[in-house]
């Protein structure tokens, strides 16, 4: 039952794979990477639930998702390398990097001023390691 067919033929495997190039790009593909010699089925757990699943469900699109996921990563206050990771997804599916910013700064009223500090030294990292091309894209 882990590779679930749905409707279209499409399984959660194959799902999952889709949407995590589409949202995590080259980010994505090295955590999964990292995985493959130590938990390969972990890597295959996190192409159906979280991917497969969840970040494929209707309601919401890619932007509010990762607006979510990096609140969320934000407010946990220990997920520095996973937030990362989102804050170039939140890139990649067109959020600025004012959103990405506000979003984080918001995160100091509900997770505190460590988190949120936190979060802006990730964001900042990150995006220093943006090409000139994608800081112009994403200055709004």
């Amino acid at each position: 039952m882990t590779h679930q067919q749905t409707n279209g033929g499409e399984s959660r495997l194959e799902r999952g794979r889709r949407a995590l190039a589409d949202i995590d790009g080259e980010a994505g593909a090295k955590v999964i990477d990292a995985l493959a010699d130590i938990a390969p089925d972990f890597a295959t757990y996190l192409f159906e639930f979280p991917f497969g699943d969840i970040y494929s469900r209707p309601g919401l699109d890619l932007r509010a998702r990762e607006i979510a996921t990096i609140a969320a990563l934000t407010a946990l206050g220990n997920a520095t390398p996973q937030l990362k990771v989102h804050i170039e997804a939140g890139l990649n599916v067109g959020l600025t990097r004012e959103e990405i910013t506000e979003v984080i700064i918001q995160m100091a009223v509900y997770a505190g001023f460590p988190a949120a500090l936190n979060g802006l030294f990730a964001c900042k990292e990150v995006f220093a390691r943006q090409p000139p091309e994608a800081a112009e894209r994403g200055a709004g």
